[in-house]
C-alpha cells in the first residue's frame, strides 16, 4: 500500500531539480569510465 505526503512546492521543484541534476552527473560518471575503458583519456603533463 502506497503512502501520501505532502509537501510544499517550492520543495517539490528543489527535489525535482537535484534530482535532474544527480542524473546529469551519473550520466557524465559513466560516459568519462567509457573513455578512460577506451583509452581517449591521457594523463595530465605538468
Amino acid at each position: 500500500m502506497a503512502e501520501t505526503i505532502v509537501i510544499s512546492k517550492h520543495k517539490y521543484y528543489f527535489l525535482k531539480k537535484k534530482a535532474s541534476f544527480a542524473d546529469n552527473v551519473l550520466l557524465q560518471l559513466k560516459a568519462s569510465l567509457q573513455d578512460i575503458e577506451q583509452g581517449k583519456v591521457k594523463p595530465a603533463v605538468h
